[in-house]
């Protein structure tokens, strides 16, 4: 069997960043654009759950480049 490998590991870059980077880590990851994925994450905001959490999360879990 094969692994699915989507490029780039997950880290979080140094030249993309609006606040910590993890949009745009997410976005290199899987091939999206940093923009579309911070409008997804915007968008969210807008449902209740605990979004702003696991950004932090994903902020301290995602190592940087």
């Amino acid at each position: 069997m094969s692994s699915v490998s989507y490029g780039r590991r997950l880290a979080r870059p140094r030249n993309d960043r609006w606040i910590a980077g993890v949009c745009s880590a997410i976005g290199r990851r899987f091939g999206l654009s940093s923009s579309t994925v911070r409008l997804l994450f915007v968008v969210s905001c807008l449902l209740p759950g605990p979004q702003f959490l696991i950004y932090l999360i994903a902020w301290f879990m995602i190592p940087s480049e």
